[in-house]
């Protein structure tokens, strides 16, 4: 079986995060069990009818190449090339349009807006990109400096007061585990976190909203001072995995699952 594995090996990201190593450290693991070529996001288009599926992994943002993305996600679906995740994703894999969306229906998360008109009153807001990824063009503002920004593309949060962050990762609807940032100000240093059933309902609820059957998905959910969970965002695209943070046990456990998903995708 012939995978075509899209990495950015270059990416540089935000924090102290390897992307590439991570990458390179996964597609050792999967090559014994497939034919495997690694290229860059923008090349795609010319290679994978040469190849049983793609897999998306650790592509960087892909607002440093939306044009080539586009033309990449919209070939593949004209094509009928198996993308791993499947490019049906109603979360970031089109933008945060859905978090607009989820507030107005009262679904659990960060309240989010695209103006000033229904905003709740705080002492800071969040301003960001719809198209967004890896915190790039994300500004932290007061109200009186909130009314001079252009909203055009942007979304607006107000500014929450958390305990700590946690990520849920599941390969196609089942959960693999979930890792926690104890301390806010250090997002990326993380420790194992064992989820309680109520923990679990809240990420299924999304998983499960979303229109993938065959992909990973990171749920990114934010505890709050008096204990709920909101939602941050949905990762259906590229989710870093953070391997490295993982025990041995784990680690090849997911690896494993991963790699049977991919069998029963390109295969069935």
């Amino acid at each position: 079986m012939k995978i075509l594995f899209l990495s950015h090996l270059g990416y540089r990201a935000q924090g102290d995060r390897r992307y590439c190593d991570e990458d390179i450290w996964l597609t050792e693991r999967l090559r014994p069990g497939f034919d495997l070529a690694i290229c860059h996001p923008v090349d795609a288009v010319r290679l994978m009818d040469d190849f049983d599926g793609v897999v998306i992994r650790n592509i960087g943002a892909v607002i440093d190449y939306q044009r080539e993305y586009d033309e990449f996600r919209a070939a593949a679906i004209s094509r009928n090339v198996r993308v791993y995740p499947q490019p049906t994703g109603k979360a970031d894999m089109i933008g945060k349009q859905y978090l607009l969306t989820m507030t107005a229906s009262g679904d659990p998360v960060i309240p989010t807006y695209s103006d000033l008109t229904s905003l709740p009153d705080a002492d800071e807001y969040v301003v960001k990109p719809k198209q967004g990824a890896d915190s790039i063009g994300l500004r932290k503002v007061d109200r009186e400096t909130l009314a001079t920004v252009e909203l055009d593309g942007m979304l607006v949060q107000p500014l929450i007061d958390f305990q700590y962050e946690v990520s849920f990762y599941f390969i196609n609807h089942d959960f693999e585990y979930a890792l926690y940032a104890p301390d806010p100000d250090r997002r990326w240093q993380l420790q194992r976190y064992e989820p309680t059933a109520a923990d679990l309902d809240f990420a299924r609820h999304f998983v499960e909203w979303n229109d993938i059957d065959h992909g990973i998905q990171r749920v990114d959910a934010c505890r709050t001072r008096d204990g709920r969970l909101l939602l941050v965002e949905l990762e259906d695209l590229n989710p870093y995995l953070s391997l490295d943070m993982l025990d041995e046990a784990t680690r090849d456990g997911f690896v494993d699952r991963l790699a049977g998903s991919l069998r029963n995708y390109y295969l069935n």
